[in-house]
């Protein structure tokens, strides 16, 4: 058993405990402890809770405190540091220690000699960017673990300090470009809609930040040498990605850049020094009056018949078809109105469906005509649900009921379904191969083809810019082509016409 000396000691008119040992190296340690006690009146108390604190003290069990988590130190210091502080400043620590500090070293799992001036200034990085936390915040968060971690050097469970250089409010350290993004990410993910998070997640933690992560560029040398990044677009291209996909990963890149601008960390955006590829016009195959005619014939009595017909009739989105509730059909005016959406993402490597009461743009929600064969078709839908939910009773879903598109059990059709099933029931039926999403472009060709006019497909596909009507989804089949081409060729001579 070590040997422990002490003596009393008066300090701001209260008693302290002066405890004095020698270490296994035979080093002298010393330990402050406050008693609690007025100096006045309170000697032979005093004395005597001295006399107990050596039996009782156990340095080898002391020294093990810089193995403790920096979090479980913290809270042993606020402890131990009750007696020595204004209860006014004891409440203030105790709040922002267990509000702020504490659980975000919890998440860390640093041990108390572990601890760095890197991983305070990363601390107070995050909260400048993360939690937009203000200066005199970060002042006070400084001042406490100032305190918290003199009081580990006093008691030689650290030699030296890791807070002392650090300056709250600013930083000059460099930051790992790859880091920055993956906080960044955290951050939009409480800031953006969980679809456009999705978006934001696979394209970085799939593609930019394992190419980004292999060279350990910081963001001062993208910031010197946007070329980096340039250099990135070229590999991806290289990869066989289309320029599209790459445009898409620009975005991202430019939005966290911009981020890391605006918080002072960079001086300017590289990303907007670099040229990103031409976008590519996008070119779809569609099917004429004739080749829907055979799919509608074919589609009847396969699941994805009711996805298919509104999709090519309506031009539906598939989002907008799964998304489709019964409270939109209103057979007695022969309406449907376009007002739910259901998107399937992944988030943190889990599926899920987001279902909104809202379509991808205002333009897209949209009242259309409910025509005949669509309406008998929905009512023997409506039948149909209503006969399944009676012989599957208990084993029915009823967490769609509300929902049209769904499966014989009564669960919600998937939006990847439709993508998926639909070139297999092609190739089946050995029919020409274009995407699900190209019936929505079938859609808009035939009703171009038969006089109708931009700004009523506009309306009708729900678009909020003519523009992506007239680049996209003009698709004349090669019938109005012919015809055009033998209304010129009238004034050429006859062997000159298709």
């Amino acid at each position: 058993m070590t040997n422990v000396a002490g003596h009393l000691r008066e300090q701001n008119g209260m008693y302290q405990m002066i405890l004095s040992w020698k270490d296994t190296d035979g080093k002298r340690r010393t330990k402050s402890i406050s008693t609690g006690l007025p100096v006045k009146g309170n000697k032979k108390r005093a004395e005597s809770l001295l006399r107990k604190t050596q039996k009782e003290f156990n340095p080898e069990t002391m020294q093990q405190v810089s193995d403790l988590p920096v979090s479980e130190y913290l809270n042993r210091w606020l402890r131990e540091s009750v007696m020595n502080l204004p209860p006014e400043t004891y409440g203030r620590y105790a709040y922002d220690l267990g509000r702020v500090v504490v659980p975000y070293f919890e998440k860390k799992r640093l041990s108390l000699k572990a601890l760095s001036p890197r991983d305070l200034e990363t601390f107070f990085r995050y909260e400048r960017q993360q939690e937009e936390a203000s200066v005199q915040q970060l002042l006070d968060w400084h001042k406490e673990l100032t305190d918290a971690l003199q009081y580990a050097v006093d008691n030689n469970w650290l030699k030296v300090s890791p807070i002392k250089e650090v300056d709250p409010c600013l930083d000059n350290s460099p930051v790992l470009f790859t880091d920055f993004l993956m906080d960044w990410l955290k951050m939009m993910k409480s800031r953006v809609e969980i679809t456009t998070y999705a978006g934001y997640t696979g394209s970085i933690t799939k593609r930019i930040v394992p190419y980004f992560k292999q060279f350990n560029y910081t963001l001062q040398d993208l910031e010197q040498h946007p070329k980096y990044i340039q250099d990135f677009y070229q590999h991806e291209l290289d990869r066989g990605l289309s320029a599209n996909t790459v445009i898409h990963y620009h975005a991202n890149i430019r939005k966290c850049l911009q981020y890391a601008f605006q918080i002072g960390m960079i001086r300017s955006n590289p990303a907007d020094r670099v040229e990103r590829p031409r976008k590519e016009k996008f070119k779809s195959e569609v099917y004429n009056a004739e080749e829907l005619e055979q799919l509608f014939t074919a589609i009847q009595g396969d699941p994805a018949e009711f996805g298919v017909i509104m999709a090519a009739f309506y031009g539906l989105r598939r989002s907008e078809i799964v998304g489709l509730k019964w409270e939109a059909i209103d057979f007695e005016n022969k309406k449907i109105s376009i007002q739910h959406t259901v998107v399937g993402v992944k988030v943190d490597g889990v599926m899920m469906d987001v279902a909104r009461d809202r379509t991808k743009t205002k333009s897209s929600c949209r009242t259309l005509p409910l025509i005949p064969a669509c309406e008998q078709m929905l009512k023997k839908m409506k039948k149909e649900q209503e006969l399944n939910r009676k012989v599957c009773a208990k084993e029915y879903c009823t967490d769609y009921l509300d929902y049209i598109y769904v499966n014989p059990m009564g669960k919600r059709v998937h939006p990847d379904y439709l993508t998926q099933h639909f070139p297999i029931f092609l190739t089946a039926h050995d029919m020409k191969r274009i995407r699900f999403h190209d019936l929505r472009h079938s859609c808009a060709s035939l009703l171009y083809a038969n006089g109708v006019s931009l700004k009523e497909i506009q309306e009708w596909l729900g678009h909020s810019d003519i523009s992506t009507t007239s680049n996209i989804y003009t698709h004349l089949d090669f019938s109005s082509k012919v015809s055009s081409a033998n209304a010129i060729a009238r004034i050429f001579p006859e062997e000159t016409k298709v």
